[in-house]
């Protein structure tokens, strides 16, 4: 399915960068050779190349630092025999400290290798995480499009505590987009139990009432079997979508989360607020939950909005929270994909970068239904 991921401008930049860091001891060394030999005597600039490994640790192996190190020090032989006929006590000091530093920086590049690796296993973990936590969504269950924009907090994490689904049922195409209170592990975990929850009831729920109380009973199997302590305490807003096949409508139950905003095909814009507030999921211990769906007109060309509260409580300098009704209204002839691109860079532009918290929004678009084949003689 088309799926928005945040891109900073720095990541084209990056790889420049990185050539040129690369290449800077090299560079150093080729400019202290050449200002120590075009000098007049007494100027020595051939120093700076003890700097050359300490910068080749940056980006090069151990092997390669070491290598860098020893090239340095060739370089400070020559200059010393170009400029004194012989290696003396001043040429001996920069090379015994040249190999002091490559020695030293030899190490620290390895060490900085090996945490490479970890991290590069770390990754590798949280994408199969994500495959198995937040798989890919289709471009299309039955005659309901999906486009998905998701982005995590944490700069190296693939998966945090907000959390999507979406299968073809025999009600028609059932979603759940949510968010899991709190970050790191524990919320991952409880995404993972409330989207397990979700794939098995979403099949033979009767109905969203159901389907609700389904996960509740879920989360609170997976409170009593967890490791961690707070698990009981631990809640998730969430809202559940079904879209049925031959109906021109739409059920949404809302379970504490930010209200979905409908984008209709004549252009209006209009958010779904609950007809009945209804507490987070796993709270059901704490406060009475009548779970009742809400039904809208839901037509060919009409839009679906669902989103996280790290959309809704994005706020600008002067602390007011982004306005998502507003935005929505520019952009109703936008298609999904681009609307959702609009989106993401609206949020950089208005948070004044990056978001510090998750970010998901999925959008839900009824399809036309395709138009039978005309036979012979029509």
């Amino acid at each position: 399915m088309p799926t928005i991921t945040d891109k900073s401008d720095s990541s084209r930049v990056r790889p420049m960068l990185g050539t040129v860091v690369r290449l800077s001891p090299f560079l150093l060394i080729a400019l202290s050779a050449g200002a120590d030999a075009e000098t007049p005597a007494g100027q020595r600039y051939d120093r700076f190349v003890v700097a050359a490994p300490a910068l080749a640790a940056a980006t090069w192996g151990s092997l390669g630092t070491l290598l860098i190190g020893l090239l340095a020090v060739a370089v400070e032989v020559v200059l010393a025999l170009i400029r004194d006929g012989r290696v003396g006590a001043s040429a001996a000091s920069v090379i015994a400290a040249t190999v002091t530093v490559s020695l030293a920086a030899s190490y620290t590049s390895g060490m900085r290798v090996r945490r490479e690796r970890d991290l590069a296993l770390v990754r590798s973990v949280a994408r199969t995480a994500q495959q198995v936590v937040l798989r890919p969504l289709p471009d299309r269950l039955n005659e309901v499009g999906l486009a998905l924009y998701y982005s995590a907090a944490a700069e190296q994490a693939q998966i945090g505590g907000d959390l999507y689904e979406a299968v073809r049922t025999p009600f028609g195409v059932r979603i759940i987009l949510g968010d899991v209170q709190g970050k790191g592990l524990p919320a991952v975990e409880m995404a993972a139990a409330l989207l397990g929850s979700f794939r098995e009831a979403a099949y033979d729920a009767k109905d969203l009432p159901a389907l609700a109380s389904r996960l509740e009973t879920g989360l609170q199997r997976y409170a009593e079997r967890a490791s961690s302590p707070d698990a009981a305490e631990r809640f998730a807003t969430a809202v559940l979508l079904e879209i049925p096949d031959e109906r021109p409508e739409a059920y949404l139950l809302n379970c504490g989360h930010p209200p979905p905003v409908l984008l209709r095909a004549d252009g209006g814009v209009q958010p779904v607020e609950p007809e009945l507030p209804l507490p987070p999921l796993n709270l059901s211990a704490l406060v009475a939950s009548d779970y009742r769906a809400r039904t809208v007109p839901f037509g060919p060309g009409d839009r679906v909005l669902l989103y996280t509260d790290g959309v809704s409580e994005t706020r600008d300098r002067r602390g007011e929270f982004y306005p998502l009704a507003e935005r929505l209204a520019g952009w109703t002839a936008t298609p999904d994909t681009a609307l959702l691109d609009n989106l993401r860079r609206d949020l950089r532009r208005y948070g004044g970068g990056p978001a510090d918290d998750d970010v998901a929004a999925l959008l839900a678009t009824r399809l036309p239904a395709p138009t039978a084949a005309a036979g012979p003689g029509a």
